[in-house]
């Protein structure tokens, strides 16, 4: 269906197998990562439309990996989900530009909808 490239970051394994599993066979490509490090080196091999990272992880964070993606890949669009949201967290993350914020668990509807929007922005105002 939609054929966009997906990388998700996120220290839990499980979360990003669930996301996996629940958006490939709608056509979205997504590779997972349990941290930032070896998702950047994929993000200078290929090129993906969306970064879906957590917020609170281990070594770099969320917003490490929002900062990092928005100044090297500008086209790039990132999603954070967290279990730990927060009214500071979310502020802080729209003042670094992240595209999309959702708490965990985060219902998959609700995040390809988000995704769809975000690289379809003409047809978001008929949706």
């Amino acid at each position: 269906m939609s054929g966009f490239r997906v990388i998700v970051i996120d220290d839990e394994r499980i979360v990003g197998q669930m996301i996996k599993a629940s958006m490939e066979p709608d056509g979205y490509n997504v590779e997972t990562f349990l941290n930032a490090e070896p998702a950047f080196a994929r993000l200078r091999e290929e090129k993906f439309d969306v970064v879906i990272t957590d917020l609170k992880m281990k070594g770099i964070d969320g917003m490490d990996v929002l900062r990092t993606i928005k100044t090297a890949y500008p086209e790039v669009k990132v999603i954070m989900i967290t279990a730990f949201a927060s009214l500071d967290s979310a502020v802080e993350a729209m003042k670094s530009k992240v595209d999309g914020f959702f708490a965990k668990p985060v219902k998959i509807k609700d995040l390809k909808e988000c995704i769809y929007k975000l690289l379809n922005p003409v047809d978001a105002g008929a949706a």
